[in-house]
């Protein structure tokens, strides 16, 4: 749940008109990061799940995604910074499109009474993993040490792409 709440606030952070509001929507985006990983921690530990928690845990997770990815590409900022604004757009449309098709496809095994058939695999950890760390250094868009970290998250996302499509 505490993914969901953060999604809109990630959103106003993300727009607000201050020199920190980059740091602020990252750390955001962050600790959503860090609450999807604890809370399956937590889940396998203490044996602790739930049929509406296996429900909500991968729509939170994709919702924060796509709309960490919709800010990044409507940001005129970042599309002119990127490599190729048509390959950072059909990444962004990829890895999109497969977790509305992963999505898709666990519910309806899920009605054939076979969610098990479509579980996370490592290489899909690995991913998501990726996906989340790119994410954020896109967001935070401020050198650091001298390096970009916009540019480190975008080649990070085509690689999360390619794994995506793999």
């Amino acid at each position: 749940m505490l993914r969901l709440v953060l999604i809109p606030l990630l959103v106003v952070v993300y727009y607000l008109p201050f020199k920190w509001s980059n740091e602020a929507a990252t750390a955001i985006f962050v600790l959503a990061a860090i609450s999807d990983w604890l809370d399956g921690f937590l889940a396998r530990q203490l044996r602790q799940q739930s049929a509406f928690g296996a429900f909500l845990d991968p729509v939170a997770d994709k919702l924060m995604v796509a709309t960490a990815l919709v800010l990044l590409l409507a940001d005129a900022g970042v599309r002119a910074s990127v490599l190729s604004p048509i390959l950072f757009t059909l990444v962004v449309a990829v890895i999109v499109g497969r977790e509305i098709a992963v999505s898709a496809l666990r519910e309806w095994m899920a009605e054939l009474g076979r969610r098990a058939s479509v579980a996370v695999s490592l290489l899909g950890k690995f991913k998501t993993t990726a996906q989340f760390v790119a994410i954020a250094l896109m967001l935070y868009k401020a050198p650091l040490y001298g390096y970009s970290m916009a540019r480190a998250g975008e080649l990070l996302l085509y690689l999360a792409g390619g794994l995506t499509v793999w």
